[in-house]
């Protein structure tokens, strides 16, 4: 049944209602076929973009949506609901634009950003390294300064839409500098010199690709490097308490499409005279689960008000990120359990669910990175 939520205006209750309908007619039919075959969604993120769902969060004279973010993290929960490999790349490519969209020059903006949020195009996100994930600090690709840009050598890990996506944000090292010697770029898919690896054999997400990218000497012009040489951590890191609130209400969603599979199943299945839901151990069994879901959602939505009143909230986020995931792997494997051994088959989407959430707890910091951001906010 549809969440009961509270938004902060008519605009955001008739958005959330179009997202629901483009959901169900776009994403909901599709999503098994897809999933099962490991193909990319073709025309899937163009419907989405011609509803305004990729821009959402961005402002309004560069063709966003204006929305706050307590309204675009509920759409990418509905996202979610349907379809989880969707939702996570619908927040890669927001996560992909606030580079540009908060640190680029007005001229960089007026150029590239249009496009970006008009749904014509999708983006990528390119900090992880086979040797540096967390540690972003420890990143070896470089960008070396040459005449009228940057040549760049080396190679990227994990990029969610990587070989699919039209833009990439990228992260190298311009000077060995340690922290301070990272840049940020606006890479075009078409560069010369940029190629990528096969897709990674994944437990879930599988509709959207997960790739290597290699740097074989690919030039870059000057004007694609997004704020000062040496400012690219600074700008990655604000990037990601925004893409962490992002992973929570894609968690969030993936537990509630849980939920109410586990529930609509535990009304109609009988067992000893009566209805699953009616015996006691299974009845709190989903009563936990509803519990879990509402308070991961309470959680990210209380750190996406405060972003939206512009007061720090990256704690926030780490909590929201570390609770919402943590909360979709117990609420997806409850619901296995609730189905029982046909929870363990293909014949119903919750095996499913319980494979995609997995990731949700390793990606966008490790929810061990969570609880040491979180530790270190508390000692000062």
């Amino acid at each position: 049944m549809p969440v009961e939520r509270l938004l902060p205006s008519q605009e955001a209750h008739d958005l959330i209602a179009l997202t629901r309908d483009v959901a169900d007619k776009v994403l909901r039919p599709k999503v098994d076929a897809h999933e099962k075959s490991e193909t990319f969604p073709d025309g899937v993120f163009p419907a989405l973009g011609r509803a305004g769902l990729l821009s959402l969060p961005y402002p309004e004279e560069f063709g966003g949506g204006g929305q706050p973010y307590e309204v675009y993290l509920q759409v990418l929960e509905e996202l979610a609901a349907r379809w989880a490999a969707v939702a996570v790349a619908t927040s890669v490519h927001s996560l992909s634009c606030f580079a540009l969209a908060t640190h680029g020059t007005t001229e960089q903006q007026a150029k590239w950003l249009p496009d970006m949020l008009s749904g014509n195009t999708i983006g990528a996100y390119s900090l992880s390294e086979p040797q540096a994930g967390s540690d972003a600090a420890a990143l070896t690709c470089k960008a070396t300064a040459v005449d009228g840009g940057f040549r760049i050598n080396g190679s990227k890990a994990w990029i969610t839409n990587g070989g699919r996506a039209d833009f990439y944000t990228l992260f190298a090292r311009t000077s060995d500098d340690g922290p301070r010697g990272i840049s940020c770029f606006l890479v075009d898919s078409a560069t010369e010199g940029l190629s990528f690896g096969k897709p990674e054999e994944k437990m879930g997400l599988r509709a959207v690709p997960t790739t290597s990218a290699h740097y074989d000497d690919a030039f870059v012009d000057a004007e694609r490097l997004i704020g000062q040489t040496g400012q690219g951590l600074p700008i990655a890191f604000s990037a990601l308490d925004s893409g962490r609130l992002g992973i929570a209400a894609v968690a969030v969603g993936l537990a509630q499409g849980a939920l109410d599979d586990a529930v609509a199943y535990a009304k109609e299945r009988k067992a000893f005279g009566k209805r699953i839901i009616d015996h006691q151990g299974l009845g709190f069994l989903v009563a936990d689960m509803a519990a879990a879901v509402d308070s991961a959602r309470a959680t990210y939505l209380d750190a996406a008000r405060r972003r939206d009143a512009g007061l720090p909230y990256s704690r926030q986020a780490s909590v929201a990120k570390l609770i919402a995931t943590d909360a979709a792997m117990k609420v997806t494997t409850d619901a296995v359990q609730v189905f029982g051994g046909y929870g363990y088959t293909q014949d119903f989407p919750v095996e499913r669910y319980m494979r995609e959430a997995k990731i949700t707890q390793i990606f966008e910091g490790t929810n061990q990175i969570q609880r040491l951001v979180i530790a270190r906010s508390l000692a000062g």
